[in-house]
């Protein structure tokens, strides 16, 4: 099956693969039974649906096949749509999980006396650069960004930098390296995506996945 017969939907690896295999239960999609082999090479997954097929990528990654139509469907973070900010891709569905916020943090000892209303200048760690400059620049302060694919909370302790932009989610990590947030950039959740010029040409095929979903959600 070649993608222009079928559809594909991209889904990220890691933590919130987990959140989102209840909803693909619930909205009838059963992935052949590697999908949840750990250790499979492979990358692409037969489901139940003759013209569905699964791939699973870095988070990161979701968007860029959605918007270059390398899937047609997929699963990305709110995070993830605000750094990219592809016009290819429309995010019609909320799917109400992996919810998590972004923030800016630093050292404990420093956040004691900082105010960060004051600040004209900052350099930042983050793997949010586009996200951190926004931020910043809508508040007229200066941001320096080293871009970073992880790790970021070793940054302030090892002098690269004295704060991050990064996804908190319960804060343990930040607390277990003398972090603190300090402020709020936005509220996360994943969202359903699809490729809008495969909406336009598929509208049947694409728009009926976009029912189910939504329908699984409203559903809770």
């Amino acid at each position: 099956m070649s993608t222009q017969e079928g559809l594909v939907v991209a889904l990220p690896k890691g933590r919130i693969l987990k959140e989102i295999l209840p909803l693909l239960k619930r909205a009838g999609i059963e992935p052949e039974a590697a999908f949840h082999d750990e250790h499979a090479r492979q990358l692409r997954f037969t489901t139940n649906h003759p013209g569905l097929d699964l791939v699973r990528v870095r988070s990161f990654d979701v968007a860029t096949f959605v918007a270059f139509g390398g899937a047609q469907l997929g699963v990305a973070g709110s995070d993830v749509l605000m750094e990219f900010d592809y016009p290819e891709i429309y995010a019609p569905v909320d799917l109400n999980v992996g919810h998590c916020r972004l923030s800016v943090a630093e050292p404990k000892a420093l956040a004691d006396s900082d105010d960060p209303s004051r600040w004209s200048h900052v350099r930042i760690a983050t793997k949010y650069p586009e996200v951190t400059k926004r931020h910043f620049a809508a508040r007229g302060v200066q941001a320096e960004v080293i871009k970073l694919s992880g790790a970021m909370e070793l940054a302030p302790s090892l002098g690269l930098c004295r704060r991050i932009v990064d996804l908190v989610s319960t804060g343990s990590t930040l607390k277990a390296n003398d972090l603190v947030e300090i402020e709020h950039i936005a509220e996360i959740s994943s969202r359903l995506i699809v490729n809008r010029a495969a909406l336009k040409t598929r509208p049947e095929a694409v728009g009926r996945w976009i029912d189910i979903f939504q329908e699984v959600v409203d559903a809770g």
